[in-house]
């Protein structure tokens, strides 16, 4: 997994391609936690997720061959790659699973990637894109799995600590676990990090049950976002060592914690993207 000087070195070279993103902190006392509460809202960056850090510091880490780039996506790692492809000058071929929504696949092709559906999970258009990949030369960019992808992904933690000083305790939506395994392997312990996952796609929990990544079965409100059937090596690594513990929420949790996102703050979030903060909602994390 990345060592913090890569985290450090990773948000100077992407700071001029990403957005420091801002963060909300709620009235104390709110969702019954005894402390202060602070959202940090990836959605406000380049294409709507944490994903373009990653997808940035890959590309500006390597040689990229004139066929340009390729990823596989639930969509959100796709638009970050089509986004930072784009702009760095590069052609991108992005291949998502069939549950990838419509609004997704459109914002693929307006980043001006070439984009294949395939496959009813992320697996098996991933390894339609590593078939195409043989074919044509194009780098492949891993969606979690990636050293330099982490590294990019860690620099949220890099930047949430200095938003939030003395912050103690950060809860985040695992998928494949590029983002758990960067902010675990940038707080190394000095802060508590709990994964949060559906119940339908406990990816990161059941590797840790079983004590090696495994293939899970996946589905449910968030399965375009948070739908990996297996986690990461390189995030199995970082949880094994820095990842207090992982909690399970359902689908009607998720959506809860959607309506109040919307209904209290305004703030219009993918399941995937309200999904730790239904762990504090549902009380399946309780501080």
């Amino acid at each position: 997994m990345p060592l913090p000087p890569e985290i450090e070195a990773a948000a100077h070279r992407i700071a001029p391609y990403v957005r420091r993103t801002p963060v909300i902190a709620l009235e104390p006392g709110v969702l019954g936690v005894a402390g202060d509460l602070h959202l940090k809202l990836e959605l406000l960056q380049h294409s709507g997720s944490f994903k373009a850090r990653g997808a940035f510091n890959r590309l500006l880490t390597a040689e990229t061959p004139a066929a340009g780039v390729i990823a596989a996506s639930g969509g959100n790692h796709g638009a970050a790659v089509a986004y930072a492809a784009r702009r760095l000058g590069y052609r991108a071929e992005i291949f998502v699973p069939d549950v990838c929504p419509e609004i997704k696949v459109r914002r693929l092709k307006h980043y001006g990637a070439i984009v294949t559906q395939v496959g009813a999970v992320y697996t098996e258009a991933l390894a339609a894109s590593q078939a195409r990949a043989a074919e044509t030369g194009a780098l492949p960019i891993h969606a979690f799995d990636d050293r330099a992808v982490m590294a990019g992904q860690g620099t949220v933690a890099r930047e949430f600590i200095e938003q939030v000083p003395g912050m103690d305790t950060v809860l985040i939506a695992v998928g494949g676990g590029g983002l758990i395994g960067g902010v675990a392997s940038w707080f190394r312990g000095d802060v508590r990090v709990v994964g949060v996952e559906p119940v339908r796609a406990a990816t990161l929990a059941r590797a840790l049950e079983a004590g090696a990544p495994v293939d899970v079965a996946v589905g449910g409100l968030a399965v375009d976002s948070l739908g990996a059937t297996r986690a990461g090596a390189l995030a199995f690594a970082a949880a094994q060592q820095f990842v207090e513990r992982v909690v399970l929420v359902e689908d009607s949790q998720i959506s809860a914690a959607q309506k109040m996102l919307w209904e209290d703050l305004r703030i219009a979030a993918e399941p995937g993207g309200a999904t730790a903060l239904a762990a504090l909602l549902s009380g399946s994390y309780r501080p």
